[in-house]
């Protein structure tokens, strides 16, 4: 990794701490596995997935790539965490799918990138933990074709979401690894709106996710506060 790519030293530790227990269920991850049907569900209901070309940026150890290659998409999946991926092929190897996993930054993709670009890309709870999200948004818009989708989701940045998503998550209900998130890091959606715009992304849809502790239930919501799924599609030239 050079100096140039968009990423947290820190953070990429942190995640690569937890590499080996990335599939558990039960693991630090935890939430992500929670949430992983609602993110899937969510993108199925905006865009067809079977044999359309799907990048997953931030793949980690390849919790939603497989989901989406479990859907029929032919899937590439890119992170600069280098523990996480290792897990990600394995995991894919013992299952049978045929997943391209990548150790590349997704502005060093864009720039890179020739034809054809892909039909959807996912940049999920990614965002809030690089130093430029902005970036990151302009290089995930580039890579999908005129009239594709384009998935992000974070954390926004309101007193409630940090009583919930930091407080709560890390500190009480030890939910997440205490340090996961820094709550201004945390992006409004008026601000991420802003920059897909900026990328020539049109809003198609915008949804709150709702945690409910005491039967550890996720599902989607009018409550944007907290965290949030978007649905964004690119213009066609």
């Amino acid at each position: 990794m050079t100096a140039t790519h968009n990423a947290d030293p820190q953070e990429l530790q942190r995640f690569e701490a937890v590499a080996s227990t990335w599939w558990d269920p039960n693991g630090p991850l935890k939430t992500l596995h929670g949430m992983n049907p609602l993110r899937l569900q969510f993108i199925k209901n905006q865009t067809p997935l079977v044999d359309q070309r799907v990048l997953d940026v931030g793949c980690g150890g390849g919790l939603l790539s497989e989901s989406l290659a479990q859907a029929g998409a032919r899937v590439t999946g890119i992170d600069l965490a280098h523990e996480a991926l290792l897990v990600a092929r394995l995991h894919a190897a013992e299952n049978g799918l045929a997943i391209d996993y990548r150790e590349t930054a997704v502005e060093d993709l864009a720039q890179h990138q020739e034809e054809p670009l892909f039909d959807v890309v996912t940049c999920l709870e990614m965002l809030e933990h690089v130093p430029d999200p902005v970036s990151v948004v302009r290089a995930c818009a580039s890579l999908v074709k005129p009239g594709g989708h384009v998935f992000f989701s974070t954390i926004n940045r309101t007193p409630k979401a940090w009583i919930l998503a930091v407080v709560g998550a890390e500190y009480l209900l030890n939910l997440l690894p205490r340090g996961t998130h820094e709550y201004g890091r945390f992006i409004r959606p008026s601000e991420l709106a802003s920059w897909m715009r900026d990328a020539h992304l049109t809003t198609l849809l915008t949804r709150g996710v709702r945690y409910l502790p005491f039967i550890d239930h996720y599902s989607l919501s009018p409550d944007i506060d907290v965290n949030y799924l978007v649905c964004a599609q690119r213009e066609n030239a």
